[in-house]
């Protein structure tokens, strides 16, 4: 049942996908009016003005795009896609309509039912060596991705939860896939990624990605934890679905447990979740993103150590970790705790922060940092890898016809399409940097980590204390690569064999957060985009003539 291999590199399609969905949404923006698109404010909500529902549009072309070009689809894959356009459907026109749940459901049910009956994908095997036959198991795999995509629709409740949570799990399922050598796995995981990084790019607060967004991750986080317990790895814990799923399981069976106890409808929106719950207790935004995402990230980094572990361990892991934060959660609201309100008065540490912020040194040298590294790191990759890849080559020389164009038209650089390629120029140098190293590695090696690790601190003072755009000001989407980089780390501590895929995610973090600095200053952009001219050149180059 695994489906055929790879046409392009994993990370390609990566690269596809962020970019895919970094375009369609501004382009849909315009039009979001005339298709009833907009978000409008209600008591349940936290946003007070209406907003574009148009996030899910890059995610669900980032999701099936790269797919189609670089897979050569097998039943699964095209129930998987299938199942993609008929949520996507449903959710846009739920969207512009508002439908009921049982329309809803309906939509659900259609999708799950073409991957489990047509796409041949269901549960075999349950925690503590249960199994189960082909019947039952399809129709208890049916009612469990429709959890799963009501466990993230219900979760898209505040700016980048929902695709925080469900990146955070995507991590985690593109390390599993890397480690138990899965390319479609992987694929599927590093494209969704793409497409929430892309949603996130426009976000907080100035798109959601609505139903048709939230429901199509639901529906991939679902199809991918199935496919790698029960067709990629079977010996990978059972249990381990509850891990990568995180806390929006968890959310979701508590919210029904307490609209049941109420004797509420089931169905009936309410203010019982966690994030609902945290904000009544005196949090604001950004805290309870900031905490929730602080409990998926210790969720989802626990499922790579404890794969091959008990499914009684695994079990007990996930009911620690959500049954504290539930606790703790029941008893502050039974006591009436809430947080103080914030001491507003200065202190001498607070003014030497501001004088530290406004001074010359701040202002100047992590931007120099910035616009020197950047553009370096990219030329020196390109000529000091051993070799390029031919795909790799063709697209690189697409793409320097792409930037030189947008040089000549746009001399500031501050296009969507220079921008998407200076974003491809950071992930291809990081990708052939790891993966086909050239002479003196090591040296060489060391020499890059300190200067990504200068790199990245530079971007942070940059960030963090000189620019004070809201485009780019630090948002919980900042914490939630923090916690991306943290659950990296912690892979590749644990197991050698993800190292390098911890690597290459850590390289283009940095890279792309420095080139989105770079960009941002509109009159030194043009330096940036010259170096990405020059190095997608080489690579062409150096991918197309014959090796000495």
């Amino acid at each position: 049942m695994i489906p055929a291999s790879l046409a392009l590199n994993p990370f390609l399609v990566f690269a596809l996908a962020t970019g895919a969905s970094m375009l369609v949404i501004p382009l849909l923006r315009p039009v979001v009016p005339r298709l009833g698109l907009l978000d409008q404010p209600d008591p349940r909500k936290v946003h007070t003005t209406p907003v574009p529902r148009v996030g899910g549009w890059g995610i669900t072309l980032a999701c099936v795009v790269p797919l189609l070009v670089s897979l050569r689809l097998d039943a699964l894959l095209q129930s998987y896609v299938a199942a993609v356009l008929i949520l996507f459907g449903f959710g846009v026109w739920d969207d512009a309509r508002q439908l009921g749940h049982r329309t809803k459901f309906a939509g659900q049910i259609a999708a799950v039912a073409v991957v489990v009956w047509y796409g041949g994908l269901y549960v075999s095997r349950l925690p503590f060596d249960l199994t189960l036959a082909p019947l039952p198991g399809k129709l208890f795999t049916m009612f469990a991705l429709v959890g799963a995509i009501n466990a993230i629709n219900h979760s898209d409740g505040l700016d980048g939860l929902a695709g925080g949570e469900s990146l955070l799990s995507l991590i985690a399922i593109a390390a599993l896939g890397y480690i138990v050598d899965d390319n479609v796995a992987v694929a599927i995981a590093l494209a969704t990624i793409g497409g929430i990084l892309g949603f996130l790019r426009y976000n907080p607060a100035r798109v959601f990605m609505g139903d048709s967004g939230s429901q199509v991750l639901g529906l991939t986080l679902g199809v991918l934890v199935v496919y790698l317990t029960q067709v990629a790895n079977t010996a990978i814990s059972a249990a381990l679905p509850l891990l990568l799923l995180g806390l929006p399981i968890a959310d979701i069976l508590v919210v029904l447990f307490r609209r049941m106890r109420s004797g509420g409808s089931w169905f009936r929106a309410t203010r019982n979740h966690v994030h609902h719950r945290l904000l009544a207790l005196g949090f604001d935004h950004y805290e309870t993103v900031i905490i929730i995402y602080t409990v998926q990230a210790a969720l989802v980094v626990l499922a790579v150590p404890l794969r091959y572990e008990s499914d009684a361990s695994v079990v007990a892991a996930y009911l620690g970790i959500v049954g504290a934060l539930f606790a703790a959660l029941h008893a502050a609201e039974e006591r009436g705790w809430r947080v103080r309100p914030r001491d507003v008065r200065g202190s001498p540490v607070a003014a030497a922060v501001e004088r530290f912020k406004h001074g010359r040194l701040l202002r100047n040298v992590p931007l120099v940092v910035i616009l020197a590294f950047v553009p370096g790191f990219m030329l020196f990759g390109s000529l000091w890898v051993a070799t390029v890849p031919r795909d790799f080559a063709i697209v690189a020389g697409i793409l320097a016809a792409v930037v030189a164009t947008e040089m000549l038209r746009a001399p500031a650089g501050g296009s969507l399409a220079g921008r998407a390629a200076a974003y491809a120029t950071a992930i291809f140098t990081a990708y052939l940097f790891v993966n086909y190293p050239g002479t003196a590695q090591s040296r060489v090696e060391l020499v890059t980590v300190l200067a990504l690790a200068t790199l990245g601190v530079a971007v942070a003072l940059h960030v963090r204390f000189v620019s004070m755009k809201q485009e780019f000001g630090t948002t919980p989407t900042d914490y939630l690569i923090a916690f991306g980089l943290f659950a990296l780390m912690v892979f590749g501590v644990v197991d050698i064999d993800s190292r390098s895929i911890v690597e290459l995610v850590a390289y283009t973090i940095v890279l792309l957060y420095g080139c989105e600095v770079a960009i941002s200053v509109a009159s030194r952009s043009r330096v940036l985009h010259a170096a990405c001219l020059a190095a997608l050149t080489i690579m062409a180059v150096r991918g197309v003539l014959p090796a000495p």
